[in-house]
């Protein structure tokens, strides 16, 4: 009889106590996407019978790609390594710059609030700009050219590292710190031989999984003349060379994949 009369979202216990389930969200935040879903739909004016009637033209491109113009190759040798001295030197100054930002962002080694907010505020605003928008806004400043991209990364990678590494200190264990500044040592020192040990494993293998997104991102800014091989698939593109672009791509992919196959390695050595 007890069962007949027990609300719908509870549990009887095998000792008699009846516990309540807490009502799920499940179906109200099922409503909301589906409601955002629709609301994007009309908002990008997606329609859905273009996209399969053109679909098929996306296959034809990538169909001309194929085979590649292998004779275009030895003109890709020097925008492919600009484009890796642009991610490389990029990637390793602002690594260099995000570990002592992220010190002076993290609130438990830092007793200055000002500071602190400061610096978090600042790599949030960096990690919101886009790279492209970043590689716009330095061709401006520093002009046409590697250089241009090489700052966009370097912010990039100052930001995202920066941002990672902070929350790593803020989470250390803060017993041997203590214990090192209770012994006359400076809270540079404390850092230098309590939390960066802990922190170096991390801090490095999120800097060489930057590197490794950076080599991508930094080939899509010579759309914005940032320099590196992104100007010459824009340039391919422009000519409808399909087979030059395809040979670009290749190159792309097996140096990347060689980047990260090598990056993964050290990452496993660092874990």
């Amino acid at each position: 009889m007890i069962d007949k009369i027990l609300p719908p979202q509870s549990i009887k216990l095998p000792n008699g106590k009846v516990v309540l389930q807490k009502r799920s969200w499940t179906p109200l935040v099922l409503l909301m996407l589906l409601i955002c879903t629709m609301a994007s739909v009309q908002f990008t004016d997606f329609n859905i019978d273009m996209l399969v009637a053109r679909i098929g033209q996306f296959f034809v491109i990538i169909g001309d790609m194929i085979p590649p113009n292998w004779g275009s190759f030895a003109g890709i040798w020097e925008p492919l390594l600009d484009t890796l001295k642009m991610s490389l030197l990029g990637s390793m100054i602002g690594a260099v710059l995000a570990l002592p930002t992220a010190v002076l962002a993290s609130s438990n080694i830092v007793h200055s609030q000002v500071i602190v907010v400061i610096c978090k505020t600042v790599l949030s605003l960096l990690r919101t700009l886009p790279t492209l928008v970043t590689a716009l806004i330095a061709t401006f400043i520093f002009g046409l050219g590697p250089m241009a991209g090489t700052v966009a990364i370097m912010l990039f990678t100052l930001s995202y590292v920066g941002k990672l590494v902070y929350e790593q200190i803020e989470n250390v264990d803060m017993g041997a710190f203590e214990a090192m500044e209770s012994l006359g040592m400076t809270r540079i020192q404390a850092f230098r031989y309590a939390a960066l040990p802990q922190v170096l494993p991390g801090y490095l293998s999120t800097s060489l999984f930057c590197f490794e997104g950076n080599v991508r991102y930094a080939a899509i800014l010579g759309y914005v003349g940032a320099g590196g091989i992104g100007l010459l698939i824009n340039e391919n593109l422009g000519w409808r060379d399909y087979s030059g672009v395809g040979m670009i791509i290749l190159a792309l992919i097996v140096t990347v994949y060689l980047i990260e196959t090598i990056s993964e390695h050290f990452r496993k050595k660092l874990i």
